[in-house]
C-alpha cells in the first residue's frame, strides 16, 4: 500500500511526460493516493507505536542500504495529509495552457518525493526523496509563476539548495558519531540505538546544530526564512498548496524522527537558540505579516510564523509538547493549502491581490466569502479547528518542558511571547478578511461568480478534515501520540 502511495504520483509524472493525458492521469492519481493512504490508516493498528505495512528490497547489503517503506502512526498522519493535499491541488488547478504535460508532471514528482520521505524509514532514501523535489518547485514557480517568478525561483533553490547540503553535512556527522560497529542507514534500527544512548552526549551537540540550521533552512528557520514569501506569492496555485502545506513539514518530521531521538542532549544544548529562533519566527515575522497589503504576501509570511509554534512544541522535548507540533504540522498544511487554494481563485479573476483592490468579495462570493472564513478561523486557532487543539497542547508542553530546571524559565517566556503570537495572527488575518470580503464590491468584483459545483469540493475536503479534527482531535493523536512517546527522547 505504500508503494501505492509513494510510486504512483511518480510514475504517472513519468506517463504525463510521454505523453498521456496530463490532467486526467494527475487527477486519477492523486485519488489513489489519497484513497490509499485513508485506508491505511482505517486499517492501522493504533496500540502501540509499531511500523506497519513494510516494504523492502536491499540495494548494498554492506552499508545495510535498502529502499525500505514503513508507516508509523506519525508518518502514516503525514501521508494522509499528503494525500489530501495533493488531491485537492490538482482539483484546482486551472487551465494550464503552456506545457501542461511538464506542469503535471512536476507537481505529482513534488507529491511522491513528499510521500517517500515521509514512508522511507532508510536514511538515505529519506534524503533522497526530499530532493527529488526541489527541481520541480524551480520549475513550477520560474515558468509557471506570477510577479518576479524567477528571482523567488532562483532564490527558493539557492536557499533549499544549501539548507539540504548542511543538512546532508549533519546527516553525515550523525552517522559518523555511531560505533563503527553499529552504523546503519536503517531508522527503524537507529531508534533502537537511541533508546541505547549510544552517541555519547559530548558527541551529540555538533551534528545537532547542523541538522537543526539544515531542517530549519528547509523549514523557514528565523533568519532563514526569507526565501519562502515570496516564493510562495510567485508560486503557482498548487505549488503553493503542496510546498507550503506538505514539503515544508518534511524538516520538522526530520527533527522529531532524526534528530531528538539520536542527539537528545544535543537538543537540549541548543535549546536556548532554538528559542531565541522561534521567537522570531512568531514576533517578528508575525509584525512583519501585519505590515503586508497583499493577500499572496501575507499568507507567504503567515506561514512562515506558525512554524514558530511547531519549534516550539518540538523544543520542549516531553510528548505534550511534541504530540502537539505533530497536530500542528497536520492541521498548518491543511488550513495553509485551503487559503492558497482561495487565493488562487481570487487571483484567477483579478490581476492584483493588493487589499485596496478587492473588497466586498463576500457580497459576489458567499461561498468563498464563508471557506475562506473558516481557513482563517483554524488559521488564528479559533476552537473548533485541528489549530487551536495543537497550539493548546503546544503552550502546555512547552511550559513544563522536559529540559534542566535552569531552562524553565526561558521556555516559559518562549511561551508568553507565543501566545502573543495568536494575538498577532488574529490582528492581520481579520483585518485582511475585513479588507478582502466585507464592504461593498466594486464594479468589477460584482460582476465575478461564485464557486460552484465540484469546484467546491477540494476545499471543503480541507475544511472538514480541519474540523473533524479539531471538534475530535484524538482522532489524530490516537496516531501520533504512540509514536511521539517511542521518539522523544527521556532527559531531564
Amino acid at each position: 500500500m505504500l508503494n501505492l502511495i509513494v510510486l504512483v504520483p511518480i510514475v504517472a509524472a513519468l506517463l504525463v511526460l510521454l505523453g498521456a493525458p496530463a490532467r486526467k492521469t494527475a487527477f486519477g492519481a492523486a485519488v489513489i493516493q489519497a484513497v490509499v493512504a485513508l485506508l491505511c490508516a482505517l486499517t492501522y493498528d493504533k496500540s502501540g507505536p509499531q511500523f506497519q505495512f513494510l516494504q523492502w528490497s536491499v540495494i548494498a547489503a554492506e552499508w545495510d542500504l535498502k529502499y525500505f517503506l514503513a508507516a508509523d502512526g506519525l508518518s502514516l498522519v503525514m501521508l494522509v495529509l499528503t494525500g489530501l493535499v495533493t488531491l485537492a491541488a490538482v482539483w484546482v488547478t486551472p487551465t494550464i495552457e503552456k506545457r501542461p504535460n511538464l506542469f503535471y508532471a512536476c507537481v505529482l514528482f513534488i507529491s511522491g518525493g513528499a510521500a517517500g520521505a515521509f514512508a522511507s524509514q532508510d536514511l538515505f532514501f529519506f534524503y533522497a526523496f526530499h530532493e527529488l523535489a526541489l527541481i520541480p518547485t524551480f520549475l513550477l514557480i520560474g515558468i509557471w509563476g506570477t510577479g518576479e517568478r524567477h528571482a523567488a525561483a532562483w532564490k527558493i533553490t539557492i536557499y533549499l539548495a544549501l539548507g539540504s547540503f548542511v543538512l546532508l553535512i549533519g546527516l553525515i556527522d550523525l552517522y559518523l558519531a555511531i560505533p563503527e560497529t553499529l552504523r546503519t542507514f536503517d531508522m527503524l534500527k537507529l531508534q533502537d540505538l537511541a533508546r541505547q544512548h549510544v552517541i555519547p552526549a559530548a558527541a551529540q551537540t555538533r551534528p545537532y546544530i547542523f541538522l537543526l540550521i539544515g531542517f530549519g533552512t528547509l523549514i523557514s528557520l528565523f533568519p532563514f526564512h526569507s526565501w519562502a514569501p515570496g516564493a510562495y506569492a510567485s508560486a503557482p496555485t498548487p505549488a503553493a498548496m503542496l510546498h507550503a502545506g506538505v514539503l515544508k513539514k518534511f524538516g520538522l518530521y526530520g527533527l522529531i524522527r532524526v534528530a531528538l531521538p539520536l542527539l537528545p542532549e544535543g537538543a537540549q544544548h541548543w535549546s536556548n537558540l532554538l528559542l531565541v529562533l522561534l521567537v522570531g519566527n512568531i514576533l517578528y515575522i508575525g509584525l512583519v505579516t501585519i505590515a503586508q497589503r497583499r493577500l499572496d504576501l501575507m499568507l507567504g509570511y503567515s506561514s512562515v510564523m506558525h512554524m514558530g509554534y511547531i519549534f516550539l512544541g518540538i523544543a520542549a522535548l516531553n510528548v505534550i509538547g511534541v504530540s502537539g507540533a505533530a497536530l500542528l504540522m497536520f492541521a498548518h498544511g491543511l488550513s495553509i493549502a485551503a487559503l492558497f487554494a482561495m487565493t488562487g481563485m481570487l487571483r484567477q479573476r483579478s490581476d492584483s491581490l493588493a487589499f485596496a483592490d478587492l473588497g466586498g468579495v463576500g457580497k459576489a462570493m458567499p461561498f468563498l466569502g464563508a471557506a475562506f472564513g473558516c481557513a482563517a478561523f483554524a488559521s488564528i486557532g479559533l476552537p473548533g479547528f485541528a489549530n487551536f487543539a495543537s497550539e493548546t497542547l503546544v503552550f502546555f508542553g512547552a511550559f513544563k518542558p522536559a529540559v534542566n530546571d535552569a531552562l524553565v524559565g526561558n521556555f516559559r517566556i518562549a511561551t508568553v511571547c507565543g501566545l502573543w503570537g495568536v494575538v498577532i495572527s488574529a490582528v492581520y488575518m481579520l483585518r485582511a478578511y475585513k479588507a478582502i470580503f466585507m464592504g461593498e464590491p466594486s464594479k468589477a468584483v460584482a460582476t465575478w461568480t461564485d464557486v460552484v459545483g465540484a469546484a467546491r469540493v477540494p476545499v471543503l475536503l480541507l475544511i472538514a478534515a480541519l474540523m473533524i479534527a479539531g471538534f475530535a482531535p484524538k482522532t489524530v493523536l490516537a496516531f501520533v501520540k504512540p509514536s511521539v512517546e517511542a521518539l522523544v527522547p527521556k532527559t531531564k
